[in-house]
């Protein structure tokens, strides 16, 4: 998300964090196949793993998760229906993906699996981006 937006001149614009639901890889580097997969598409990942925090909801108009358990645990957390409806899941921006369907987590496979995973994101962050170009009046 952070190169689309770069690209679009919106960097200043709009925020980007990621955060996991759980602390189990606090501080840790991506994988290196994660790390390998972006470059191929000219993409450089710098970021370490944090964990999502309570006052994030106050932080973000957009909390997105990868998949329903995820999504799930976020609106465990929520304090109040505002925050609830700050969660989405990422691939309900893809076009063309039916609604509330998980990105595969490529961690247990292949490469080819990262790959797969950095399509359907690079769509769904596409499809993002226009809506929020779209929904804030932002001039890319």
């Amino acid at each position: 998300m952070r190169s689309l937006l770069e690209d679009s001149a919106l960097e200043e614009t709009v925020g980007v964090e990621s955060a996991g639901t759980s602390a189990e890889h606090l501080g840790d580097e991506p994988d290196p196949r994660a790390h390998e997969t972006a470059e191929q598409h000219g993409v450089t990942i710098a970021s370490t793993a944090q964990q999502f925090e309570i006052e994030d909801f106050d932080r973000f108009e957009y909390i997105l998760a990868m998949d329903a358990e995820n999504r799930d645990e976020l609106s465990s957390l929520a304090p109040d229906e505002d925050s609830e409806e700050k969660i989405f899941l990422i691939r309900d921006f893809e076009t063309n993906a039916r609604r509330d369907q998980d990105v595969p987590d490529p961690y247990y496979g292949g490469v080819d699996g990262f790959d797969e995973t950095f399509q359907i994101l690079d769509r769904a962050c596409r499809g993002l981006l226009e809506h929020l170009v779209s929904q804030h009046d932002l001039d890319p």
